[in-house]
C-alpha cells in the first residue's frame, strides 16, 4: 500500500510534526513499508491463540520483609559533615 505525499503530510499533522518536502517521499516509503507489514501479520491465523499482554507468564517474587539494621551509629556519624539531634545537618538551600 503506497501512501500518498498527502496521506503523509496528514499523519505528519495530526502528531504535530513539521516535514521539510524532501522529508514527505522518504516517509512515505517508509510509512508504506510499515502498513505493509501490518497487514502482512492480519494474514496470519491466530485461531486458538488466547490474547496476552506479555510473551512470558509474569509472576510476582515476594520475599519477607525483615527489618534489618543497615549501619551502626557510629559509622553514619563519622561520614556526616555535621549531625544535630541524630540528623544530618545540612547548609540552607532555601530562603526564607
Amino acid at each position: 500500500m503506497k501512501l500518498s505525499k498527502e496521506q503523509v503530510r496528514h499523519v505528519a499533522t495530526l502528531a504535530r510534526l513539521e516535514l521539510k518536502a524532501e522529508d514527505e517521499e522518504r516517509f512515505s516509503g517508509q510509512l508504506s513499508a510499515i502498513l505493509d507489514y501490518i497487514n502482512q501479520l492480519g494474514e496470519l491465523d491466530t485461531d486458538g491463540v488466547l490474547p496476552t499482554s506479555r510473551a512470558l507468564d509474569v509472576n510476582n517474587v515476594f520475599r519477607e520483609d525483615v527489618v534489618k539494621a543497615r549501619f551502626d551509629e557510629g559509622s553514619w556519624r563519622s561520614n556526616a559533615p555535621s549531625e544535630e539531634m541524630d540528623h544530618f545537618r545540612v547548609p540552607k538551600i532555601i530562603e526564607g
